[in-house]
């Protein structure tokens, strides 16, 4: 049976959980330029080094975003700004975002028109301050346009004049800016404060997230040496399944019927890798294949997952109050899920004493749960997950703690984000016991590069490592046989079809 066929019908059957708001239409752009004035762009260089190394950078069109504005239209734009919260303050509705359009349309005529003909602007001009009042009234200000575009996965504000985005898999620095630093940080209070967070000098680090899902970082003063600074990681708006993973060279055929036989018959799984490896994507791919009868429950710091199943139960952890109180942390979700009767328990990041409490929990019935970790390998991921027990607070002996990771994990997969930006599944490997004292890993698949393409991109291919699985008498007892065949290793296929 094909992938599309076995997979097709489960990806139908729901809708997600938290379907994404609808982007705006981009405004059409005009034949017009607006006075812009230029952004100096500044190198960022290596370490160790002293000349600086060539950018990459990113020109958004007048209508696309804002840019550095000229002195005469940044003076404008404070004056229109101004009068629309003096006259209007009291009945602006965001939610009509038309009407917010025509009276600030309306507001620039206004402003202008007492002009004298000296201090007049053009059409363009007019039309390009309407739509930096737009983004700054209702959305993120010079955010906004790549936050719009679907090629943009990642935005980094590193200052109010220096934005960088990723874009397919490499960063380009962007002619964006914030005015100054009181623009970033009303962008910054607009998107903490939406879930009832903070971030000022007593707390300078903030985990949040967009309405669409997308995760944010914000660090300011006394932290962030040189201004604010606000990372946020796209959430993408076009669902991802297991053919596309597959179609896009991220995994094999093999590997996903494998590693939907892992999420049906109940393995618990441990999802690890880098920084903007792919985890929490691929969390959502395999959280795809949990029956839509059972019970789940999630617990994360910024609520990113995205199931497609109804019987879901999301949880978010919950910073202190002003007054250092209130604080609910992972590990306080992951202890009152288990009075919540789940099927499974899905953690969305595994980073302290709450690896403790999940391994617990996976030992005590909750067979089928899931996690992310940040490790570089599958051993390295059982050595940070005893680290991280260990700052549970309890005084447990190593050979325990193995122990109890041996037992409760079943599949490690690692992902990768490898030169070029693709973001493959790179090792599965399962977890099968202790022996003399160390953890037993048995590696099913492998992501082999061989090459790098002139434009830097890794070339490689998935290959089973040609070892079975331990877990072969479990798959037949759970209706999962697996061929034996898809545990055999992979030819290298020709350098010109890797390509």
């Amino acid at each position: 049976m094909k992938l599309s066929e076995r997979f097709d019908r489960r990806y139908q059957q729901a809708p997600t959980q938290a379907p994404a708001a609808p982007a705006e239409e981009a405004p059409a752009s005009t034949d017009g330029q607006a006075t812009i004035a230029p952004v100096e762009r500044r190198a960022v260089p290596r370490e160790g080094s002293t000349a600086p190394q060539p950018v990459v950078e990113t020109q958004f069109r007048p209508s696309d975003g804002p840019a550095t504005l000229s002195p005469a239209l940044a003076a404008a734009k404070a004056e229109i700004h101004g009068e629309l919260l003096r006259r209007h303050a009291a009945a602006i509705d965001i939610s009509n975002r038309a009407g917010i359009r025509r009276l600030l349309t309306q507001l620039t005529e206004d402003h202008f028109r007492n002009k004298p003909p000296a201090a007049l602007v053009t059409a363009a001009d007019r039309e390009r301050l309407v739509e930096i009042l737009f983004d700054e009234v209702i959305g993120l200000g010079p955010l906004e346009a790549p936050l719009r575009d679907p090629d943009i996965t990642e935005i980094m504000v590193n200052r109010p004049e220096q934005i960088f985005v990723e874009r397919r898999g490499r960063i380009e620095l962007t002619n964006l800016a914030f005015e100054d630093e009181a623009s970033l940080r009303r962008v910054i209070d607009r998107i903490v404060s939406t879930i009832g967070r903070r971030v000022d000098e007593s707390e300078p680090m903030c985990d949040a997230r967009l309405k669409d899902g997308s995760r944010v970082n914000v660090v300011i003063p006394p932290v962030a040496i040189y201004g604010p600074c606000l990372t946020i990681r796209k959430f993408g708006r076009e669902v991802l399944t297991p053919e596309k993973i597959v179609a896009t060279g991220g995994a094999s055929e093999a590997i996903i019927e494998y590693l939907d036989a892992v999420v049906k018959t109940r393995l618990n799984v441990i999802v690890s890798g880098g920084t903007g490896s792919g985890k929490t994507t691929l969390l959502n791919v395999l959280s795809g294949f949990i029956p839509g009868n059972e019970r789940i429950v999630t617990c994360e710091d910024a609520a990113e997952l995205r199931l497609r199943q109804v019987h879901v139960i999301s949880l978010e952890s919950k910073p202190a109050n002003v007054e250092g109180r209130g604080q609910i942390a992972i590990r306080d979700l992951v202890r009152n899920s288990l009075r919540m009767r789940p099927d499974r328990i899905i953690v969305g990041e595994v980073r302290g004493g709450e690896a403790l409490d999940m391994l617990q929990a996976m030992n005590t019935g909750h067979d089928g749960s899931m996690s992310t970790l940040h490790a570089n390998n599958a051993r390295d991921a059982i050595t940070r997950l005893e680290t991280l027990v260990l700052l549970a607070g309890t005084e447990l002996p190593s050979r325990a703690i193995r122990g109890q990771i041996a037992s409760a994990i079943n599949v490690i997969v690692q992902t990768e984000r490898l030169r070029g930006g693709a973001r493959k599944i790179v090792s599965v490997a399962e977890v099968f016991g202790v022996r003399d004292g160390e953890i037993g890993l048995n590696e099913l698949f492998a992501f082999k590069q061989v090459a790098v393409t002139p434009d830097g991109r890794a070339v490689g291919y998935h290959t089973a490592t040609g070892t079975g699985t331990t877990y072969a008498e479990h798959f037949k007892s759970n209706g999962s046989d697996l061929p034996e065949s898809m545990f055999e290793p992979t030819p290298q296929p020709p350098m010109e079809e890797l390509a």
